[in-house]
């Protein structure tokens, strides 16, 4: 991962002290129809504060992304299958390729660890475009279902 000499990536709070950063995070022009929003995300979050865990993903003094887990989450909203994992992960247009992502994914499955979590889940838009190889790279499998016109792929934690 190339960062900041000295410093290493680490997910902060969003706060009325850092609002405009978070929603300063823009990814790439091309990737904007994959992915929604930081104002999208922080109204999500707003509406769903019992599940929706949103950070910001800073190296040094700077902010390199944000990203939004989602914690025990009713998946199919009749109570019968609880999910965690991520809702969103935008890594600033400037930042990508420098392990970002990779470290926002890391963050997130021991937060579910922590909490007792043993899958992750990530959804994403299908195609060449998509985010597929990258979590696939990570070790996600597809487990056969769509959401919300979204491929559901899953990662067991061990």
């Amino acid at each position: 991962m190339t960062t900041d000499p000295g410093s290493s990536p680490r997910l902060v709070e969003v706060t009325a002290a850092n609002i405009g950063t978070a929603l300063a995070v823009r990814v790439r022009p091309d990737q904007e129809h994959l992915v929604g929003p930081v104002a999208k995300s922080l109204a999500e979050a707003y509406v769903h504060p019992d599940v929706a865990w949103p950070r910001l993903i800073v190296d040094g003094g700077r902010a390199v992304g944000f990203l939004m887990a989602f914690f025990d989450a009713d998946w199919f909203g009749d109570g019968r299958v609880r999910r965690s994992g991520l809702w969103r992960l935008n890594i600033a247009a400037d930042e990508q390729g420098r392990g970002y992502g990779r470290f926002a994914v890391r963050a997130v499955a021991e937060e579910i660890r922590r909490r007792g979590g043993t899958e992750f889940y990530v959804t994403h838009h299908p195609g060449p475009a998509g985010p597929e190889n990258f979590y696939r790279g990570l070790g996600f499998r597809p487990n056969g279902e769509i959401h919300e016109g979204e491929t559901v792929e899953v990662l067991r934690l061990g």
